[in-house]
């Protein structure tokens, strides 16, 4: 039996404390199916306590996560393989090569690990001319790929990303993205978290500014806006606009 999908992701007031320091304060948010969401804001103003909270590591304090058409509000061992969690450290094995590093999360997770599964991925992240190599010879940004890849070994319907553009190059960051359309457009729900204005405003459906643990604003990609660089420059300049404005209703 099939298991039912878990996107889309609801956060309905979500406070976080850590004692008497309070976090996140009634956040709500949603990200549907086939949809990207950005998170901005400064180091320190709960973006990836938020995620971590969408990914079921962290309990929140008040407030309610749901998942799925069904509104499942925890998830057991079966739904949680349909989640994919890039942290911003990539936690990957520098002692092993990118295949090995993928075939082994496959084994632990029982994901489809063939051969020809995880060639596929690794093209797909562009790193098909290092299956071999060493993990711990890589770059920053080709150990950020691979996370990536490893992330989309069990074709996730909902996808946390924790700062993905990190590290990457001109030609990395436009493969992410192309990745991660490509991701959206088969039906994943996806929230990621960047400071990169350019790779937020090429990648995303909308992005929403967290300051001081609450939503301060929103800035959405329009139908209307004009296709290619036009578009884009309009809607980053609404996501830069952001906090200069009255917070959603």
């Amino acid at each position: 039996m099939s298991v039912p999908c878990i996107a889309p992701l609801e956060l309905t007031g979500i406070d976080k404390r850590f004692g008497r320091l309070s976090v996140l304060r009634g956040i709500d948010l949603a990200v549907g199916a086939g949809e990207i969401v950005g998170l901005l804001g400064a180091n320190g103003c709960g973006k990836t306590t938020l995620l971590s909270i969408a990914a079921g590591l962290l309990a929140p304090s008040g407030g309610r996560r749901s998942y799925g058409p069904q509104q499942l509000d925890d998830l057991d061992l079966e739904h949680r393989a349909r989640l994919a969690f890039v942290a911003h450290s990539t936690q990957l094995y520098a002692r092993l090569d990118a295949r090995e590093n993928l075939r082994l999360f496959a084994d632990l997770s029982d994901h489809d690990g063939g051969r020809g599964a995880i060639e596929g991925l690794l093209a797909r992240v562009g790193l098909g001319h290092a299956t071999d190599r060493l993990v711990g010879t890589f770059s920053r940004g080709m150990q950020q790929r691979l996370a990536i890849a490893r992330a989309l070994l069990g074709t996730p319907d909902l996808l946390l990303l924790d700062e993905p553009f990190t590290a990457l190059d001109r030609a990395g960051r436009e493969l992410l993205t192309r990745v991660l359309l490509g991701e959206r457009d088969r039906g994943a729900a996806i929230l990621l978290t960047s400071h990169d204005l350019d790779a937020i405003a090429e990648v995303t459906d909308r992005v929403v500014l967290l300051a001081d643990g609450r939503i301060l604003g929103t800035a959405r990609r329009e139908v209307a806006d004009p296709a290619g660089a036009a578009g884009r420059d309009a809607y980053a300049d609404r996501i830069r606009g952001l906090g200069r404005e009255e917070p959603d209703a």
